[in-house]
């Protein structure tokens, strides 16, 4: 999947007047991968306005923790949305599988129970290589993308939510 670009400018003064919290829950697992994938996601919320974000940066262990940080990131600060960011990478093993679905089952589940985007940020990779080429490199940045897609997420919800209240 080629990396996303977006000229739009950001419209999230539109809909919201107060700042948009975002918690970014990131593993420490292959950590030069996932400081990448922050930096991408910091440079695009810096792109979209920093001053309209509450960002709130809390490290796991590994991608196996993150849906768990990302539900308590949700009970501690009630964010607009939360970026789970990772990297598993293919071993001689089948734990690659077993994490990879875990974290991605997580994740999903999180958004529908507490109804705020959860962004899957997680690279799941057969190389380093791989890895890195989607954290910065050639591929481009997967956090980046991961916090465009929160960003559209707040924008959609608060549109909806506009839209709703206007019609009661």
């Amino acid at each position: 999947m080629a990396t996303r670009k977006t000229n739009q400018k950001n419209s999230l003064e539109k809909y919201t007047g107060n700042k948009v919290t975002v918690c970014i829950v990131v593993s420490q697992w292959h950590k030069d991968i996932t400081d990448a994938l922050i930096e991408g996601a910091f440079i695009q919320f810096e792109k979209a306005g920093a001053d309209k974000f509450e960002i709130t940066l809390l490290n796991v262990p590994g991608s196996y923790e993150l849906p768990l940080g990302a539900q308590w990131a949700i009970n501690s600060y009630t964010p607009d949305a939360v970026i789970c960011l990772g990297c598993i990478i293919k071993g001689e093993t089948p734990h690659f599988n077993y994490i990879s679905k875990a974290v991605a089952d997580g994740i999903m589940q999180l958004n529908l129970k507490y109804n705020i985007p959860v962004i899957f940020g997680v690279l799941t990779t057969n190389t380093v290589k791989q890895a890195k080429q989607r954290s910065g490199g050639k591929h481009g940045n997967k956090g980046s993308d991961a916090a465009i897609a929160a960003i559209e997420m707040v924008e959609l919800s608060n549109k909806l939510k506009k839209e709703y209240a206007a019609k009661s």
